[in-house]
């Protein structure tokens, strides 16, 4: 049985944890599979002021929920396994999510790591001398020639796609050519945030798609509101251009005189002047 002081020690904790769940509005549970200590300990201070990073026993997480008896807050008791770190914070949770991503480090593979992206080996020169390497290349389908005394992959080829194992035998190949297929780093498994669950695969945005459809929509919307002459701030000035342009050339086309429309009309009486005079030319007889 635990001693009475092992017991004091696991309350005070719990109670500690209650009061950091009492003071942030959102929670967060990140995966610490395959994370360095280093890493870790990057991540605390470059986050220092704005994320409080710590890794707690799941079990006294989960008694400090129950205590608690909050419903939403204990849906997070579905990820309490495995090795986590906890974050809490006040920031958006798709800004937590965002600040992780970008703390993650691109590494070389070990044998079962999971590819980070499809992983292609380039067209060019391995910069390795022929002997064993051509049937490792080969082996994990890589086509090669020999050139200037280095062996040549010849055409960009897939060797992964992500989310694949990497086998040993790839793991070698890609490490001999400096490819790095792995990244290490938190990944967001879910947050808590002010009565919300939101899943790591929620919280993962695609940053430039997401702004170019944001562009798409916005000339679609604009273009819209010129359509139906919906003024805004950002239509108004357009349209009054269009307005007066369609009235300028109503008034010249009604030979209405203004100080705006004198000068086109002047123009445009002149033009008409010059061509009914030529036109009064050619008719006439020629003589004799």
């Amino acid at each position: 049985m635990p001693s009475q002081q092992v017991l004091e020690e696991k309350s005070t904790e719990v109670e500690a944890i209650k009061d950091i769940l009492k003071e942030h509005k959102l929670v967060g549970i990140a995966n610490l599979k395959k994370v360095r200590a280093s890493q870790l300990q990057e991540l605390k201070k470059s986050m220092a002021g704005k994320v409080y990073l710590r890794v707690l026993k799941n079990t006294l997480m989960k008694i400090a929920i129950d205590e608690m008896n909050q419903a939403e807050l204990k849906k997070l008791e579905a990820y309490l396994d495995g090795s986590n770190v906890y974050l809490f914070t006040d920031l958006n949770p798709f800004k937590l999510a965002l600040l992780l991503e970008r703390g993650k480090v691109k590494t070389t593979a070990k044998s079962g790591d999971l590819a980070a992206m499809d992983v292609i080996v380039p067209a060019g020169n391995t910069a390795q001398p022929p002997g064993p390497i051509i049937s490792q290349l080969n082996g994990v389908g890589l086509p090669t020639r020999i050139e200037s005394g280095s062996v040549w992959v010849s055409k960009d080829t897939l060797v992964a796609r992500r989310g694949d194992a990497i086998n040993e035998q790839l793991a070698g190949v890609l490490s001999k050519l400096g490819i790095k297929a792995v990244e290490l780093g938190i990944s967001m498994r879910a947050v808590y945030d002010n009565g919300l669950i939101i899943t790591g695969d929620q919280l993962k945005i695609d940053i430039d798609a997401t702004r170019k459809t944001l562009i798409q929509e916005n000339q679609e919307a604009f273009a819209l509101a010129m359509s139906i002459t919906y003024t805004t701030k950002d239509t108004i000035k357009p349209l009054l251009q269009m307005a007066h342009q369609k009235a300028m050339a109503l008034a010249v086309g009604a030979a209405i005189p203004t100080k705006e429309t004198i000068g086109d009309l002047i123009r445009k009486a002149n033009m008409e002047m010059t061509s009914l005079s030529g036109a009064i030319d050619k008719a006439k007889p020629k003589a004799a």
